[in-house]
């Protein structure tokens, strides 16, 4: 998934405003316009189309982070200038504050299954030998059925 697909994807699930996007851009670290967003969120044949960078999408997810759980005592957070498709999953999984059991239900409701060690693994440290690369499919389904979770009614959208 590109990082446009999942920003578009976590505003769609959680119905986010653009004053509430550009509040958890802030939140992260980045201060942006509306315009910018606007940019960001438009689909990829758009002439006003622009890439989100990872930096931008780390920053957004860290927002939603300090939004939803609060922030940290200490240094304040920078955003990673890489991002992979195990740091998205881990950066909602902890801004939600979801347990393997919440993310293998999620999961299950997009009609998908990976067991427990499976998910475990994507959480895991890169050099751990038992680490393993979350694919686009598991982090779209994972996705899928947040939106299964939060905005039933619209999911063919």
């Amino acid at each position: 998934m590109t990082n446009n697909d999942v920003l578009r994807k976590v505003r769609f699930i959680f119905d986010f405003s653009d004053d509430k996007m550009i509040k958890l851009f802030g939140l992260g670290g980045l201060k942006v316009s509306r315009s910018e967003v606007s940019d960001w969120l438009k689909q990829d044949e758009h002439e006003s189309f622009k890439t989100c960078e990872d930096v931008v999408l780390a920053s957004f997810l860290n927002g939603l982070i300090v939004d939803k759980r609060g922030s940290k005592d200490g240094a304040e957070v920078v955003a990673e200038t890489r991002l992979t498709n195990n740091q998205v999953f881990a950066k909602l999984k902890i801004a939600l504050n979801l347990k393997a059991e919440d993310i293998l239900e999620l999961i299950e409701l997009a009609n998908f299954k990976i067991s427990r060690h499976e998910l475990s693994a994507f959480f895991r440290r890169s050099t751990h030998k038992h680490y393993r690369e979350c694919k686009n499919q598991v982090l779209r389904q994972f996705l899928q059925g947040l939106q299964l979770k939060h905005r039933p009614a619209d999911v063919n959208e």
